[in-house]
């Protein structure tokens, strides 16, 4: 059985993809528990939606992981239970490996995009497998990717590298979950219009309005789909770029545009 009205818990939702997934399933009727570093815009944006009495929100950095577990706990209790954990928040630096000082940028990275995914994730498992143990099929388990996972880029190391890592990383919780019923969807964004991409200043082919991303992704968390690249065309260059031998992706890619790069 699944439940009609969800409780869904997002990080990274002040602004960008998590605001957009925000507004999104509170126009659905859900319940949201918010988390971002930015109080003040995580206010501003829970008056902005529908219900707005009946979310929460929770100030902080996904680095904190025993402010992530205790937010998780209070969600939980004010809920009773949870139905979508969606670990959106994520960082983009452009990188370079010669530089020394570029060190602490990829620490940052692989913090904030990878090990803050797994820190969301974990205080919300038990809850689900009794939830999914009682007859609930709803649970689900969200991690980020995006299409930059799938070859690495130059400039991007920490970048491209962190996605690939989430999605790995996803596809091995999505086997450990399969017994307990719990579904791990894994999401790759292409180019969604945020600040994020805002700041690019090469050609970002089939840029996506966040609204219509966040649509596509609640069905796609809805129907429990293991791995989606949003919008479609990005998905087909994907699955191209999967299958270039290394020879070509070099020749073709060496040169491409790059993220300016932003030491730590």
């Amino acid at each position: 059985m699944e439940r009609t009205t969800r409780r869904v818990f997002i990080t990274g939702a002040s602004s960008g993809l998590g605001a957009a997934l925000a507004r999104e399933y509170a126009a659905q009727g859900a319940t949201l528990g918010l988390a971002a570093r930015r109080g003040v815009a995580l206010r501003e944006l829970v008056d902005s939606l529908p219900g707005a009495e009946r979310h929460r929100i929770y100030p902080l950095d996904v680095n904190d992981h025993a402010a992530l577990a205790t937010a998780a706990a209070d969600f939980i209790a004010a809920c009773d239970g949870i139905d979508i954990v969606i670990a959106n928040a994520g960082v983009s630096r452009g990188t370079l490996t010669e530089y020394v000082e570029d060190l602490p940028a990829f620490q940052q990275v692989f913090a904030t995009n990878v090990t803050a995914t797994v820190a969301t994730f974990t205080p919300f498992i038990a809850a689900m497998q009794k939830q999914a143990a009682a007859g609930d099929t709803g649970c689900r388990l969200v991690g980020i990717s995006s299409v930059a996972g799938v070859r690495g880029l130059p400039g991007a190391g920490a970048y491209s590298a962190s996605k690939a890592a989430v999605r790995v990383y996803c596809e091995s919780l999505r086997l450990e979950m399969m017994q307990s019923g719990i579904k791990v969807v894994t999401i790759a964004p292409g180019y969604i219009d945020t600040p994020m991409t805002q700041v690019n200043t090469y050609a970002m082919p089939f840029l996506m309005p966040p609204e219509q991303f966040a649509e596509q992704a609640a069905a796609t968390i809805a129907a429990g789909t293991s791995y989606r690249v949003i919008p479609w065309q990005m998905g087909v260059i994907a699955k191209l770029l999967k299958v270039l031998p290394n020879w070509l992706y070099d020749r073709l890619f060496a040169n491409a545009p790059r993220k300016t790069r932003k030491p730590y």
